[in-house]
């Protein structure tokens, strides 16, 4: 199979990397992740990456704290997370750079825009840390985001779920589960894809996102080459 897309940004939900145990990171999971990943650089794909930290931390769930410290606790998941992500793929003899939102010069570079395209060009995997490095953003907003800045193909939102359906496919054996939709759709029906800030940046941007189930780590490389997979969204004619 060959890739149907030069550079992507991958979005990994810190969920996914605790694998079974829940919680954490389970290191044999994200080992698994980072093999399809190492597939599509071999084949000239260039990847950034965006993790969240919902395996640590979620700044929604905190009770009665401060969103802003909440949030800022939620970065600092996402950073772990990208050390042990980048970990991995080193493992497997991928360079790799961690880049964060939030100075951190002791363990990763800093955010900067035109360095990250030099190691992207350079066939470097860039994983970018701490979100937008604001509070009251997603890590799904930063994938938006850093998919925007990095000039990215598409967005591929690597999830516990196999795409996007009209209601909740766990609660609702009749949900619908669309092949593709439009952010027109997404929006306005308040679809579980992203939050409305990601989508419409996507939108504005006209960024397609493939949301696709990482149960088989293997999708990441089947997503990049094209086959039918999850679910796409984009800017279908309203």
């Amino acid at each position: 199979m060959q890739p149907k897309y030069k550079r992507i940004l991958l979005k990994l939900s810190g969920e996914s990397l605790a694998g079974s145990q829940k919680h954490g990171i389970d290191f044999d999971t994200v080992l698994k992740f980072c093999e399809p990943i190492k597939k599509c650089v071999d084949a000239g794909v260039r990847v950034g990456i965006v993790v969240g930290g919902g395996n640590f931390w979620r700044g929604r769930s905190s009770g009665e704290m401060d969103r802003t410290r909440a949030d800022h606790m939620g970065m600092l998941a996402t950073a772990i997370n990208a050390l042990g992500v980048a970990d991995a793929l080193e493992q497997l003899g991928v360079e790799v750079r961690v880049q964060t939102a939030i100075a951190m010069h002791q363990i990763a570079e800093p955010y900067i825009r035109n360095k990250a395209m030099c190691h992207l060009d350079a066939g470097r995997v860039v994983i970018f840390g701490c979100g937008t490095g604001n509070p009251f953003f997603s890590t799904d907003t930063a994938a938006a985001l850093r998919a925007a800045e990095i000039e990215a193909d598409i967005i591929m939102k690597a999830t516990m779920v196999d795409g996007v359906y009209d209601c909740d496919p766990k609660s609702n054996p009749d949900a619908k589960k669309y092949d593709s939709v439009s952010f027109y759709e997404v929006l306005n029906k308040d679809l579980a894809v992203m939050d409305s800030t990601a989508a419409s940046l996507c939108k504005d941007n006209d960024i397609p996102i493939l949301v696709f189930s990482i149960e088989d780590p293997e999708n990441i490389y089947r997503a990049v080459c094209g086959e039918n997979i999850g679910t796409i969204v984009n800017s279908i004619k309203e």
